[in-house]
């Protein structure tokens, strides 16, 4: 199957060949289970009807347009929603940016200006909930209004439920700020990960018998602080190993402004400095604290590598 491919904005989308379009549209944080409903629909539309089936989502978040004081922290970066959306097989990916111009179009010229970036346009899928145009004026039974008059189909997808409660993009950020890694995990339908390169660090773990691999953090949802047992591997790599990790700023020893990985692997350490690596984060462990001294803090990490390797042994 051709890598699909990815497009900066509806202004640069191009279709080679005269194929009818089948869009999910949403913004798709996390591209969690309910999100793949969506985009699974599209992907059938395409199939039956011999057409490409593709994505159009947006970034950023409107709230950094509307509540820049306050946004949405999202639960993946561009780049990382990019990667999950393309895992779906889908042939495109659109990234809308989310601009005061695109925010200013009215709901019932949203269709229009879709007709006329992709003009092959032939079915839309998005969830029951999704709102567009100025002001979030649009529902889904105005789209599907605009998309008869356009000779469009418009289907929306019910939201989907798990052990009674709507499967959303608030609730994992909710699991996740909560250190609830494994609900967040289910929630998501994959294994919640971030990635970074090694720096450099001031090498304390070493002077304590437990070198690390410090890879800075820059999402903008951050997971609670604390130890976590996770898998590490290179960007793009197959082979995972198990590791303990601790998230936070390290207010034993030399207390950071910003939370970062501190990753220890539980076995022999290929990586170094400049690594690109993927870190997957499987358990939650316990959370940051202070310790009155070193020899208490050297203690406890002992103690959590051995939660840590519990947690891989158990079946």
């Amino acid at each position: 199957m051709p890598e699909p491919k990815q497009f900066d904005g509806l202004d640069s989308f191009r279709s080679e060949a005269n194929h009818p379009i089948h869009l999910a549209i949403g913004m798709f944080d996390g591209v969690h289970q309910g999100h793949r409903i969506v985009v699974e629909s599209a992907i059938r539309s395409a199939v039956n009807s011999g057409g490409l089936a593709g994505v159009l989502t947006f970034w950023p978040h409107p709230s950094h347009l509307f509540k820049p004081d306050n946004p949405v922290p999202m639960i993946l970066n561009s780049r990382m929603k990019r990667s999950e959306l393309i895992k779906l097989r889908i042939d495109f990916v659109i990234e809308e940016p989310f601009s005061p111009e695109f925010a200013a179009v009215d709901s019932v010229d949203f269709l229009a200006l879709l007709k006329c970036k992709i003009p092959t346009l032939a079915s839309m899928h998005t969830g029951e909930n999704w709102r567009f145009g100025k002001g979030r004026q649009g529902d889904v039974k105005l789209l599907v209004e605009l998309a008869e008059e356009a000779g469009v189909s418009a289907e929306s997808l019910e939201c989907l439920f798990l052990d009674g409660e709507r499967v959303s993009s608030t609730r994992i950020r909710n699991a996740l700020i909560g250190g609830r890694i494994e609900e967040a995990n289910r929630l998501l339908g994959y294994t919640y990960e971030t990635w970074g390169t090694v720096r450099e660090g001031k090498r304390v773990g070493r002077t304590i018998g437990v070198p690390t691999l410090n890879i800075p953090f820059d999402g903008e949802l951050t997971p609670k602080l604390g130890v976590y047992s996770v898998n590490i591997s290179r960007e793009g790599g197959e082979e995972r190993l198990p590791a303990v990790a601790n998230f936070g700023i390290r207010p034993t020893v030399n207390s950071l402004k910003k939370p970062m990985l501190e990753v220890h692997v539980l076995g022999d350490c290929p990586f170094s400095y400049g690594d690109s690596l993927r870190v997957e984060w499987l358990s939650f462990l316990r959370r940051e604290r202070k310790y009155e001294c070193i020899d208490k803090l050297k203690t406890q990490i002992q103690a959590d590598i051995s939660d840590a390797k519990l947690f891989f042994e158990s079946p």
